[in-house]
């Protein structure tokens, strides 16, 4: 198997990693390249191979051909030295339901042979009290909500400190104000130093949580990078121009080729450029034509408008 060469700077790296199911292809030579230290958004429509390949990276799943590094090691070939120092949440938690919050953490941590049972009590309490379920300890694993088991997932990933924390849908199923302390907690790990790899569906998370960025689309990763340059790698670039001269502004707009998307507020216009157009250049048309141009900024593309281009498919946006 082709191995990628080690590089400290980053917490995962694959080469051509590409994983099939008999004739079907579910991960199609997919080269990762994960900062340490960064807030990775992986994203891509159902289907698209997104937890086909987190569980390769996990050692969960054996890759057909291609390889992976986790923290500096190959996968699966250094499982035991490499997932001591990640904590995971993929395809939801599963605990015993009849056992309650807090006997579901400490069967998990006693399991672990890492783990020392003289400071389980302190470790499973702090989890607990850092995902807000310390009240709902000593409640039945059943009567959770859905998003409480989710938070409990999260809890047993934090059971140790982590280097690298791999975290599929991690909002699934929380209200907003559970969204926002998991999207808080993600902040905090980050800020500790920690890498978090979020597999995700919903844009308005990412775009508030994370500082990379890699899209899955059939299978094949179609880009990667930081969230700025994910948005710059757009086609066609926007200008939004604030004025009260509305008719002016449009005939400018029409003339020099730039495509009006959408107001964007009483006073603003939102139009997307032609190649070849200068900001500039239209600033100087809306002078000229006599249009009062109260404000102009050149705006990036929105991550849902890169990953429909990247896809085809739409996405949900909702926070």
């Amino acid at each position: 198997m082709t191995r990628p060469t080690a590089d400290a700077d980053l917490a995962i790296e694959t080469a051509g990693l590409t994983k099939r199911f008999g004739t079907q292809t579910a991960v199609d030579a997919v080269d990762l390249a994960v900062p340490r230290g960064a807030v990775f958004g992986f994203l891509g429509p159902n289907g698209s191979g997104k937890t086909t390949t987190i569980r390769m990276l996990l050692g969960l799943l054996r890759a057909t051909s291609g390889a992976a590094r986790v923290l500096g090691s190959p996968m699966p070939g250094a499982l035991d030295d490499v997932l001591p120092r990640v904590g995971a949440l993929v395809e939801g938690p599963a605990f015993s339901p009849f056992l309650t919050g807090e006997q579901n953490l400490r069967r998990f941590d006693a399991a672990d042979r890492h783990s020392s049972s003289r400071t389980r009590d302190a470790r499973v309490s702090a989890a607990l009290d850092r995902v807000g379920l310390a009240h709902a300890a000593a409640k039945k694993a059943h009567a959770y909500s859905l998003g409480m088991k989710q938070r409990l997932g999260l809890a047993n990933a934090l059971l140790r400190p982590r280097e690298l924390l791999v975290l599929d849908e991690p909002t699934n199923g929380l209200d907003p104000q559970g969204t926002r302390e998991v999207r808080a907690l993600i902040r905090s790990l980050s800020a500790d130093g920690a890498t978090v790899f979020v597999s995700s569906h919903l844009l308005a998370e990412v775009e508030q949580l994370c500082t990379h960025v890699g899209v899955l689309s059939g299978g094949r990763l179609v880009a990667q990078g930081t969230l700025d340059e994910f948005r710059r790698s757009g086609g066609r670039g926007r200008v939004q121009v604030r004025t009260p001269d509305f008719d002016i502004a449009r005939r400018v707009f029409a003339q020099l080729g730039v495509e009006e998307t959408r107001d964007a507020a009483s006073d603003g216009l939102v139009g997307s450029m032609a190649d070849g157009i200068e900001p500039e250049t239209i600033v100087a048309a809306l002078v000229s034509a006599g249009a009062r141009v109260r404000g102009f900024e050149v705006v990036g593309a929105s991550l849902e408008q890169r990953f429909v281009e990247l896809t085809g498919e739409g996405f949900d946006v909702v926070a």
